[in-house]
């Protein structure tokens, strides 16, 4: 391999005349930025305990008021990116967020993509520009990019959710910002009942047709059910796994991050190719064994994990008689569409 110069190797007074000239030599860098066969990502393999930050949450309930919060969260940093960056990856943001009974999360839009994983309680729900979204236990709830949106809670009990955003992305396209607003009139439920039946869509005349996002919560009901009819009837399947899709198009649910389900049979492992995008894992129920490359985590019910691109996993069900069940984020759609998405065998 061609030895490029270093910076070092410059005279003094013709690096200060770069600098004065705001002028920077790509050479000592190059390798930096153009790495030879592989990148060098800065996301580390990174587990979080669910049973390890819940106190720490139900804590932040206790120690600040909603009305101080606006959003009462704790962000899953990443520690090869620096936890001051609140980055699971380059392009994802993750956070742990509490709603307590009777606390409203006030209105407002922001152009990040956003969803919500419900990770425990009942009672509470989103507002999605005027359609109510009940939030139980594995549901997903989108939020895109400049929807109205607020949380409330009627319920008894706390109210978390795992919030996935691709904020990092957006903030460094220096596009982030947020509009306040007020509380929202509720104008509908959530109509992901009209779409429950894969192959069947409202026809054109349906007064939602043709809405970029026209199924906003996908009840865990439904989705674990699917699961189970794929595994069932192809047992041959080598992953049983759904996509969370437009059901008008059949597209990505959002434009730069992509969602799935996964189930894991009663013992069964599962070996995924190194892909290029970074993947999040969050277990939904049962429990499941992550390893890649020197690292390996067990992950309980509600445990979260972020694998770096460029890198084969291994899954495997710690349950020998009970399915595992995991929802998985990655930033395939966004590879696919910068054209750069690759699979390495």
């Amino acid at each position: 391999m061609l030895e490029l110069g270093r910076l070092e190797d410059l005279p003094i007074d013709y690096r200060e005349a770069l600098t004065a000239q705001n002028l920077v030599p790509l050479w000592p860098s190059l390798r930096a930025v153009l790495p030879p066969g592989k990148p060098g990502p800065r996301t580390r393999p990174t587990r979080w305990s669910y049973e390890a930050l819940r106190p720490l949450l139900m804590q932040a309930g206790e120690l600040t008021p909603i009305e101080k919060a606006e959003r009462r969260v704790l962000v899953l940093a990443n520690p090869g990116h620096g936890l001051e960056k609140m980055q699971a990856s380059s392009s994802i943001y993750l956070g742990m967020q509490l709603l307590l009974p009777g606390e409203i999360a006030p209105a407002h839009r922001h152009t990040p993509n956003a969803v919500r994983m419900i990770v425990e309680g009942e009672g509470a729900y989103t507002t999605v520009d005027g359609e109510k979204c009940p939030m139980v236990r594995g549901d997903l709830i989108l939020t895109p990019t400049g929807l109205w949106h607020e949380h409330g809670h009627d319920g008894d009990a706390p109210v978390v959710w795992l919030d996935v955003l691709d904020l990092p992305l957006v903030y460094y396209m220096e596009a982030s910002y947020v509009t306040e607003g007020t509380l929202q009139t509720v104008t509908g439920e959530a109509a992901e009942r009209a779409y429950q039946r894969g192959g069947v869509v409202p026809s054109p005349v349906f007064t939602r047709a043709g809405q970029r996002y026209p199924m906003l919560r996908y009840p865990w009901a439904d989705v674990r059910a699917a699961l189970e009819a794929l595994a069932a009837s192809q047992p041959q399947i080598e992953a049983v796994q759904v996509a969370y899709v437009n059901p008008e198009t059949g597209a990505d649910c959002q434009n730069i991050l992509g969602f799935s389900a996964l189930m894991l049979r009663p013992g069964e492992t599962l070996q995924l190719p190194a892909r290029s995008p970074a993947m999040v894992f969050h277990q939904i129920e049962g429990g499941a064994e992550v390893a890649i490359e020197g690292h390996s985590f067990a992950l309980a019910e509600a445990d979260t994990c972020c694998i770096p691109g460029y890198t084969p996993v291994t899954l495997k069900n710690r349950s020998t008689d009970k399915p595992a069940f995991a929802f998985i984020a990655d930033e395939s759609p966004l590879h696919k569409k910068l054209g750069v998405y690759e699979v390495r065998a």
